[in-house]
């Protein structure tokens, strides 16, 4: 069997969630939102090797949150960059290369579920790479400075994490060079010429962004109870 990896990006600051404290540091139900997250990758594989990616600012407090909550896991920590794609390369230098998997996952999504996380890994392993997605619902227009247009949502995806690639395919992608167009890491991967391989998502799986994302993460965490 492949080894399992897990990089978790949580190098946000609050900015958008107009807090002091980052989104992912924030609690519900008295936990903070990314013990939640790596939890749920425990719940999947108790033995997955975790890789958090942090800001500087943050380092201590999130040793502090991994020796409360995590006291016998060997979580590693690395800083984060000054976007995703360093944070994520950052926290590539940890992984050693090999033919496993690794997942890469937003630390502000705390209720994937462990369905979606077996099946990204799975077919990671089985194609080079797994990205989880889920359907459109609401009506989509696509805006320019001149006009605006109706588009078939039905060709359209909202993209979640995990994102899970085959170790040395990705650390290969992120050896280019940093461009804006890289919106997560599957567009890493896809500007080396890897097909992307969809898979079904669940659509608990919200990135907590903003105060409204965390009303709806506090109905969640009561209604499973």
């Amino acid at each position: 069997m492949k080894k399992e990896y897990v990089i978790i990006v949580a190098g946000g600051t609050g900015l958008r969630m107009r807090s002091e404290i980052p989104k992912q540091f924030l609690k519900i139900s008295n936990t903070p939102i990314i013990v939640l997250s790596i939890q749920q990758f425990l719940k999947y594989k108790s033995s997955i090797q975790i890789v958090i990616a942090v800001h500087k600012d943050f380092k201590k407090q999130m040793k502090n949150i991994i020796q409360k909550h995590f006291p016998n896991k060997n979580i590693q920590i690395t800083l984060g960059g000054e976007n995703r794609f360093q944070s994520v390369k950052n926290a590539l230098g940890l992984i050693p290369p090999s033919n496993g998997v690794l997942g890469i996952h937003d630390a502000a999504r705390p209720f994937v579920s462990v369905a979606v996380i077996k099946e990204c890994y799975a077919v990671a392993a089985q194609k080079g790479n797994a990205i989880p997605a889920i359907t459109l619902f609401e009506s989509v227009r696509q805006v320019s400075e001149k006009s605006n247009k109706a588009v078939d949502r039905n060709k359209f995806k909202i993209i979640q994490t995990p994102q899970c690639f085959e170790i040395n395919l990705i650390k290969k992608a992120f050896t280019k060079k940093y461009s804006k167009r890289f919106t997560d890491d599957a567009t890493v991967l896809e500007s080396i010429g890897e097909k992307i391989n969809l898979v079904e998502g669940n659509f608990e799986n919200i990135k907590i962004t903003n105060p409204n994302d965390l009303v709806i993460a506090k109905a969640y965490i009561k209604n499973d109870k």
